[in-house]
């Protein structure tokens, strides 16, 4: 009788002892947060803006792209490693504080408002809101030249509306549904500007079907320094930043700006310090 017990202890000792394992053996991922070096790393990107974040039939493409698996190597992953989710400019922030990416690089600004919510390893990128205009149209050379011109930019953008506030209240703002609307519209001469940052439009007018059509404007209206977001609190930042650092100094930086932006002509600033944001 004795026997019995202590078997039948030991079958449930084995059955827990089996059951942990189990349960321990399901978890694939180590916290990419604290250590790095699991077995897969998320990162948030752009699915939709070619030269920056792009999703394609052959893969995922872009600066933003390059970037985030440069850092993701310094954090231990390789390529295969990484699980690329859409990070649309509305969820960025939400992801972010739900876990569902370890980091995010999806020209992703860095404001006051966005640095209560998350914290922001960089900056990597400082670009500025310009226009693109045909590359024959001489005609607009500061922002006061677009007074009377149709200017462009996606609805639910405050790019546009930027420029008639602060700079060219005459102009004829033009709504439509994408950037790549837009492009059709300046191509054919319905409408004369496209507005936004200067790096998504380096990297749309980089796509093989415009090249040599259009240019930048070169006009730097605003400041916008482009951010690896992070959970608050995460040590990742400090990680991320070496790793930024690294990318500049070995020359990868350079080189991944010329590989998605050379085409268009991007005048781009130097790659900025960690840290310093420009206003």
């Amino acid at each position: 009788m004795k026997l019995r017990k202590v078997t039948a202890a030991s079958a449930v000792l084995l059955a827990l002892s089996v059951t942990a394992t189990a349960c321990g053996g399901d978890k694939k991922d180590d916290d990419a947060g604290s250590s790095g070096g699991g077995q897969k790393i998320t990162i948030g990107i752009k699915y939709d803006q070619p030269g920056i974040g792009q999703k394609t039939p052959q893969g995922y493409s872009g600066f933003d792209v390059d970037v985030a698996t440069y850092v993701a190597k310094k954090l231990g992953y390789n390529a295969d490693q990484i699980e690329w989710k859409e990070s649309k400019s509305a969820d960025r922030e939400t992801m972010l504080k739900r876990g569902d990416v370890d980091f995010i690089a999806a020209s992703y600004s860095i404001t006051p408002e966005r640095q209560k919510l998350v914290d922001f390893a960089g900056p990597y990128l400082l670009a500025h809101q310009d226009v693109l205009v045909r590359a024959d149209d001489s005609s607009i050379k500061s922002p006061a030249d677009l007074n009377n011109k149709k200017l462009c930019s996606v609805t639910g953008s405050t790019s546009a509306q930027n420029v008639k506030d602060k700079l060219a209240p005459k102009a004829q703002l033009q709504q439509y549904p994408t950037y790549s609307a837009c492009l059709t519209g300046l191509q054919n001469k319905v409408i004369d500007a496209l507005t936004t940052d200067d790096s998504i439009l380096a990297g749309y007018a980089s796509q093989s079907q415009f090249k040599g059509k259009f240019k930048l404007g070169g006009l730097k209206m605003t400041n916008e320094n482009y951010g690896i977001g992070v959970k608050k609190g995460s040590d990742l930042k400090d990680k991320i930043n070496k790793a930024l650092e690294a990318m500049v100094s070995d020359g990868s930086w350079d080189a991944a700006v010329k590989k998605n932006f050379g085409p268009a002509g991007y005048k781009n600033e130097p790659a900025p310090k960690i840290g310093d944001i420009k206003s």
